[in-house]
């Protein structure tokens, strides 16, 4: 799990302004989790896959962000997801995004998949985040949770032969070509 800046310390977005620009951090409930190390090329390549097969697609109307782009949810949650969609026009700053996207695509790696499940999870269906995706690199697959009533259904899981149909967007995405190359 990623390193926890103090544990008896609420952090802020104010107070993450304040970092070194060369550290990358996220704030979940006021406590400061450290980004490092880097991704793995492995885990890049997914994220990359993801993010030109959204931004490529053409009835795209929304923003596709990708890491190392803030997400403020509120001053004392900032995060910086794999990937992302907003339609919300009103919400993209010169600077971060404020407020939830629309969908959130995380690419695990030992370091963060607990926080991805648990803390990222509960983060994100309590501000409304519609489609969360998390993707498991090293086991080709992944999982789908829908905001229904304030609450994630399931999760779905798609295994590497099947085809992902967002609900974001009109989209499939054949999980297949997500893992090509990676």
């Amino acid at each position: 799990m990623p390193i926890v800046l103090k544990k008896d310390a609420k952090y802020t977005y104010s107070d993450y302004l304040t970092w070194p620009n060369d550290e990358q951090w996220e704030i979940i409930d006021g406590r400061a989790y450290n980004m490092s190390p880097a991704p793995k090329i492995r885990h890049q390549n997914v994220v990359s896959n993801f993010h030109i097969a959204l931004k490529t697609f053409p009835d795209n109307n929304c923003y596709t962000g990708i890491a190392p782009t803030d997400v403020v949810f509120d001053d004392y949650n900032v995060v910086q997801p794999d990937v992302f969609i907003v339609c919300d026009k009103s919400k993209i700053l010169e600077t971060h995004i404020r407020g939830a996207p629309e969908l959130i695509i995380e690419v695990t790696s030992p370091a963060n998949e607990v926080k991805d499940r648990r803390e990222k999870k509960s983060l994100y269906e309590r501000f409304g985040v519609i489609e969360y995706v998390i993707v498991f690199v090293e086991e080709e697959y992944l999982e789908r949770y829908i905001l229904k009533d304030n609450k994630y259904t399931g999760p779905e899981i798609y295994n590497r032969d099947e085809t992902l149909k967002l609900v974001t967007l009109p989209i499939e995405i054949n999980i297949m070509a997500i893992f090509k190359g990676v």
